[in-house]
């Protein structure tokens, strides 16, 4: 059914490489990735995850290294079955890009009752270590959704 899951945020460096990674663990037969809705426009493009968000993912066991940020493009959610965006303004976005993918698009937290999972960039640690914990939780419950 989902065997493509695409995971999106703002920049690609900080919760959608989390994301990612953290479905690859819980989810190893799928093919993950993530991009970012402003990853270019940002200059991030190329750019490996963020510092913090690799420290916090590295101490609770997942490690970011070699994530590369990528800009979403409509070819990137043409080839995906399911697109998992961090904010509700995200799939406003996605849709923008990509109009045929709304019907494969949802919140990342939808599962765990998580509207949006907010941005820690640029912020404390324990922004770092709360978003972390949300996208923890939900990517187990969409792994658990997904394995049925």
């Amino acid at each position: 059914m989902f065997n493509k899951i695409l995971v999106v945020c703002v920049g690609n460096i900080c919760r959608s490489p989390t994301g990612e990674y953290l479905l690859q663990q819980y989810l190893p037969e799928k093919a993950i990735n993530s991009a970012g809705i402003a990853t270019e426009k940002s200059g991030l493009s190329g750019k490996a995850a963020d510092k913090a968000a690799n420290h916090i993912a590295t101490e609770n066991g997942c490690s970011l290294d070699g994530h590369k940020a990528q800009q979403l493009t409509r070819a990137l959610c043409r080839d995906y079955d399911l697109i998992l965006a961090m904010e509700q303004g995200h799939i406003e976005v996605i849709t923008q890009i990509a109009p045929e993918a709304r019907g494969k698009t949802m919140l990342f937290g939808q599962w765990i009752g998580q509207k949006d999972i907010p941005d820690p960039y640029r912020q404390s640690r324990e922004a770092f270590e709360h978003a972390y914990q949300l996208i923890e939780n939900s990517a187990k419950a969409w792994a658990k959704k997904i394995a049925k």
